[in-house]
C-alpha cells in the first residue's frame, strides 16, 4: 500500500484570518462551498474548527462513494486538519498570507492506497481527480469570502 496524496491551491482576495475563519466555519461557510461531489453533509459536533466532528459523503467518480465522518483540529495557526474515522484519509487546509489582503490557501489529502494494479491507477488518477474537486471547492471559497 503505497500513500496517495492530491494537493491544489489558490490565491483568494481576503485576509488569511478571514479566509481561515470561513473554512473552519462548518455550520455555515463550508456547506455553501462544498461542490456537487459532496452530499449527505451534518455537522454532527462542533460547527466550528478545532473539535468538530462532520459527516459527508464523497463521490469522486461515478463508482467511487467514501462515507466520511471527520475529526477537526488545528495544530497550528491558519492549519485545519480534518481526519476521516472510517479510513485513512487525512485532509489538511493551510492558510497563509499571499501580499496585500491576499491568502494562499493550499488543500492535500493523504491516504493509504490499494496495492498491486489497482493501486499503480490509484496513484496516477485519484490525486488528479481529487484536485479538480479541490479546486472548484476553493473557487467557491473564493467568492465567498470576496462578497
Amino acid at each position: 500500500m503505497a500513500q496517495v496524496e492530491a494537493t491544489t491551491e489558490r490565491v483568494v482576495t481576503g485576509q488569511p484570518d478571514d479566509v481561515f475563519d470561513a473554512l473552519a466555519d462548518y455550520n455555515g461557510t463550508r456547506s455553501k462551498i462544498l461542490t456537487e461531489h459532496f452530499s449527505e453533509y451534518e455537522v454532527r459536533e462542533g460547527g466550528d474548527g478545532e473539535g468538530t466532528l462532520v459527516h459527508w459523503k464523497l463521490q469522486a467518480t461515478s463508482k467511487r462513494i467514501r462515507d466520511c465522518l471527520l475529526e477537526v483540529t488545528e495544530p497550528t495557526d491558519g492549519e485545519l486538519v480534518e481526519k476521516d474515522r472510517n479510513s485513512s484519509m487525512v485532509t489538511t487546509w493551510r492558510v497563509t498570507p499571499a501580499g496585500e489582503g491576499k491568502s494562499r490557501v493550499v488543500v492535500t489529502t493523504v491516504w493509504n492506497g490499494a496495492g498491486g494494479i489497482g493501486g499503480f491507477f490509484e496513484k496516477t488518477f485519484a490525486p488528479k481527480g481529487l484536485a479538480r474537486i479541490y479546486d472548484g471547492v476553493l473557487a467557491n471559497l473564493a467568492a465567498e469570502v470576496e462578497k
